[in-house]
């Protein structure tokens, strides 16, 4: 890990949600999130907790169908699926640049695939299927300067479940660089 990027294990789905609840605590308005993972590594159930953190009363569903659901919290929460999508402009397509500039927060689960497309300053959420079926290993990347500046209150916020293979206090392990390569 670098001094951009923190990893954190969890023990189950509901640990994934705890942790993206207590991620969520950080949140500021026009925060970007983009979730990269294959499927049925938790990319809906860290959006569950993150909305949960952020104090969204409804129940958040993969919107893979929708691609867009929007819910109401502490700030709006914009979650999308553009797993379907197949080129970069029917992201565009979708309102994407308003929703950024909404003042809510954005999760785009298959995000990497139009990062391209996006600000350059975002935060990258790995989910990765670890030992056990609902054992998970994410790391956090942050690319840019809002994400940069808050490393260490992720990590403070995150420390419950930060990965004991990772020197917490400089950011330094195995892994993924800040790079965004994996």
């Amino acid at each position: 890990m670098s001094a951009r990027s923190v990893r954190i294990r969890t023990s189950s789905v509901e640990a994934t949600r705890d942790a993206a609840a207590a991620l969520a605590e950080l949140a500021r308005p026009g925060d970007l999130l983009l979730l990269v993972g294959d499927l049925g590594t938790g990319k809906t159930a860290f959006c569950q907790g993150f909305g949960r953190g952020l104090g969204v009363d409804e129940q958040i569903t993969s919107p893979t169908f929708a691609l867009v659901q929007s819910y109401t919290g502490r700030l709006d929460l914009n979650h999308l699926d553009v797993y379907r999508l197949t080129s970069v402009s029917e992201a565009l397509d979708l309102g994407l640049n308003e929703l950024l500039d909404d003042g809510g927060v954005t999760l785009i689960e298959w995000g990497d695939t139009i990062a391209g497309a996006l600000s350059a300053d975002f935060l990258e959420v790995h989910l990765n299927v670890d030992a056990g079926p609902e054992e998970r290993s994410i790391d956090l990347i942050a690319v840019g300067p809002a994400w940069s500046a808050r490393v260490r209150s992720v990590q403070t916020a995150l420390s419950e479940w930060i990965d004991v293979g990772t020197d917490t206090a400089s950011g330094t392990g195995t892994g993924t660089e800040a790079d965004g390569s994996c």
